[in-house]
């Protein structure tokens, strides 16, 4: 008789068994260890020294941050430098070195040290009698350079024990307010000094007097190095430190004199701010120029007149996409370079506004604009007729935007055309016209609209209406303002001996929608590095009368 077989439950059983055991096991021994690990992790973090550790850590971390407090909000050191009235401050930093701010001209940043401490000195008010007397006097420049470098050393010297004070102070009063415990104050304060005196320590020890002669600039410095004088070409040695600081000395304060004799213009809470560019020519130099500005003299918007590249190629296209860095609204006319491919670039920026016979309002000020009719890089596509129809498409091209401003019914304000010559048709309709083209500045009032000469010969016409009433508008004096090249006229501008300059203007406009003031701006041209500014009052000064004449394509 045959026996029968166990079942597959039968068969499966003890093993099924013997892996629950095993796992109860596992599970035993993971518990036990992790009750011995638990308990000797809490003899070990109730061990005394461990309390201790933990304890200095908490002083340490507490001095630290109330060092950090008091030297950013505090460490702070007033100082006269000659003319000057300056003053120095240190903060935190990882790299070290030292910045100098000349306002409005920008910032010098030196490599003058390393570690944790950043030194920045800020050139705050001039005084005027002082500077005159060192411009007259070339002694007396040369003597208030020799005490510079004292005064400097010795400002440097105050602000290093203010700072050490301020940080202990800072970490003492921390410390009181955290542990309510006099040894751990005094320990906090004892650790923001140790902390404050190495850092600064650190910063005397990698101390590069010669750093001077390397300066790296930002703002309207990054166009005007001259500002430093020869610094470069002087020796690298401490010995001469003087000298170099009498050169940078003598010429900042020509800047501030410069400046603070222009005449007075003080523009008001609701004063528009437009900043007036044209010609940029491919420039990579002209955005860097223009955010500057735009920063520093609270620009509202900026007015391009054309020439944004050199071509109109699809291969420019890019040059516009650093627009809306300027973060501020762009409009912009085409200019004869430009083609329309370059316009839609334009137009695609997030922040620009093309005007092409049309109109926008822009802070309460309305600005109308017209692209340039010409495309000079390939003239077969807008003029076909040749060079002798330039100026009846230039005049062609002003009389419709004046005709669409007339079918608006608006006030405008400014009108933007690209070439001068478009700009006759626009006299008495606005006040105020502005282009670019020529590559120089120029200001004039357009020539007065003749009246048209009624024909004796036509019947009587019946009465106007009440809109075309209203469509009449008095003659308005119409001021044309030809802006320079922002982009010193790109390769073009290095074709002659001096290179073109780099210009552009800011104008001020009141409540009423009136110009009453621009500063006209110069830089010198590629290769060069000097920075004029001219201040210009509506009113004060005769307006000029010359009577414009169209003009061609600048070489």
């Amino acid at each position: 008789m045959m026996r029968e077989r166990p079942s597959w439950r039968h068969r499966w059983r003890p093993a099924a068994e013997s892996t629950v055991r095993a796992a109860r096991r596992a599970a035993d021994l993971t518990g036990r260890a992790l009750r011995r690990t638990t308990g000797l992790t809490r003899r070990v973090l109730g061990h005394r020294w461990a309390r201790r550790v933990r304890v200095a850590t908490a002083v340490g971390l507490t001095g630290v941050a109330g060092a950090l407090v008091g030297v950013m909000l505090f460490a702070r050191a007033d100082l006269n430098v000659g003319p000057f009235s300056a003053q120095m401050s240190v903060e935190p930093s990882v790299t070290g070195g030292t910045e100098i701010n000349i306002p409005p001209l920008g910032s010098l940043h030196l490599d003058s040290h390393r570690g944790p401490v950043h030194l920045r000195v800020d050139l705050g008010s001039l005084d005027q009698s002082r500077t005159e007397a060192l411009i007259d006097n070339p002694s007396a420049i040369s003597s208030a350079g020799d005490r510079a470098v004292e005064e400097v050393v010795a400002g440097v010297s105050r602000l290093g024990l203010r700072t050490m004070g301020l940080a202990v102070l800072g970490a003492l009063l921390l410390a009181a307010l955290t542990f309510r415990d006099v040894r751990r104050t005094a320990a906090a304060g004892v650790t923001a000094l140790v902390v404050t005196s190495g850092s600064l320590g650190l910063a005397a020890g990698t101390l590069r007097p010669d750093s001077i002669s390397e300066p790296r600039y930002e703002g309207l410095l990054i166009n005007a190095p001259a500002v430093v004088g020869d610094a470069r070409r002087i020796a690298d040695n401490y010995g001469r430190y003087a000298e170099q600081l009498q050169t940078i000395l003598g010429n900042v304060s020509r800047v501030y004199s410069t400046i603070s004799a222009l005449p007075v213009y003080e523009p008001a809470g609701n004063t528009t701010r437009l900043l007036h560019v044209s010609d940029l020519h491919l420039n990579p130099a002209s955005w860097g120029l223009i955010r500057t500005v735009v920063e520093a003299f609270e620009i509202d918007a900026v007015i391009d007149t054309g020439d944004i590249v050199d071509w109109g190629s699809s291969a420019e296209t890019g040059y516009v996409s650093s627009i809306p860095s300027i973060q501020v609204p762009y409009i912009y006319v085409r200019g004869n370079h430009d083609s329309t491919a370059i316009q839609n670039a334009v137009d695609a920026q997030s922040n620009a506004i093309v005007l092409d016979n049309g109109i926008t309002e822009i802070d309460g000020l309305t600005i109308a604009g017209i692209g340039d009719p010409q495309f000079t890089p390939d003239k077969s596509e807008t003029n076909e007729a040749g060079d002798d129809a330039a100026p009846e498409l230039l005049t062609t091209a002003g009389e419709n935007l004046a005709q669409t401003i007339r079918g608006s019914g608006k006030q405008v304000d400014i009108a933007l055309v690209h070439d001068p010559a478009m700009a006759q048709p626009l006299s008495g309709l606005v006040p105020l016209v502005l282009a670019g083209h020529q590559h120089a500045r120029s200001v004039a009032m357009l020539p007065a609209p003749a009246p048209p000469t009624p024909d004796p010969s036509a019947p009587a016409s019946p009465a106007p209406s009440a809109s075309a009433l209203a469509a009449i508008q008095p003659a308005v004096p119409t001021r044309l303002m030809v802006e320079g090249s922002t982009g010193g006229a790109g390769l073009r501008g290095l074709e002659h001996e001096d290179p073109t300059p780099l210009s552009l203007s800011v104008l001020y406009f009141d409540e009423n929608r009136e110009l009453k003031a621009y500063d006209d701006i110069q830089l010198g041209g590629t290769g060069e590095s000097n920075v004029e500014m001219q201040r210009n009052v509506i009113g004060l000064e005769k307006e000029p009368t010359p009577t414009p004449t169209p003009s061609t394509s600048p070489s």
